[in-house]
């Protein structure tokens, strides 16, 4: 057996290095979203996200950490902060966003769901906005959930996440 040209305490080193990115989110190159770990929190909320995951959001930003959110309405919150900026650090650029669609329970584009507003589906913080991946699923949702109104990722407005919070609808 041949022996590699490291010092046993740089082998130790090299093991340390790569079981720490090991351990980062998964990103890239395949293209399927990271997976929330067990200690992974919402940004707005301070919940674990592990917790919820049929209601798991994910942000990346280039460059950036994973940011994991325990609903949509959470995800469009931090979305908004982010828009209105505010110290001297520019705003990140996002690579990508997922949410869990509803019905086959799977991580989708953010700017291609549907989203319903005003159902008698809760999520974790209450009232949500409930992700589907086409339209006929969200016609089926809102006619079989009593939903008011469905959105595109372009027709949520800041002010949106805050009415679903005080149960306002329009």
């Amino acid at each position: 057996m041949r022996t590699l040209p490291f010092s046993s305490g740089r082998r130790r080193f090299l093991a340390a290095v790569a079981a720490l990115v090991l351990r980062q989110p998964a990103r890239g190159a395949s293209g399927a979203p990271p997976t929330p770990g067990p200690r992974d929190v919402c940004p707005v909320c301070g919940m674990l996200v592990a917790k919820y995951p049929s209601w798991v959001a994910i942000l990346e930003v280039e460059d950036g950490p994973v940011r994991f959110f325990d609903g949509a309405k959470d995800l469009f919150k931090y979305l908004f902060q982010l828009r209105k900026g505010g110290g001297s650090r520019p705003a990140p650029r996002i690579a990508r966003i997922w949410v869990t669609e509803y019905y086959g329970l799977t991580r989708v584009d953010a700017r291609s769901a549907f989203y319903v507003v005003g159902s008698d589906v809760l999520g974790p913080m209450g009232h949500e906005l409930v992700p589907l991946a086409s339209r006929d699923e969200a016609e089926e949702f809102l006619a079989d959930h009593k939903g008011r109104r469905i959105l595109r990722f372009d027709d949520v407005k800041v002010d949106t996440p805050g009415k679903l919070d005080a149960k306002r609808f329009d």
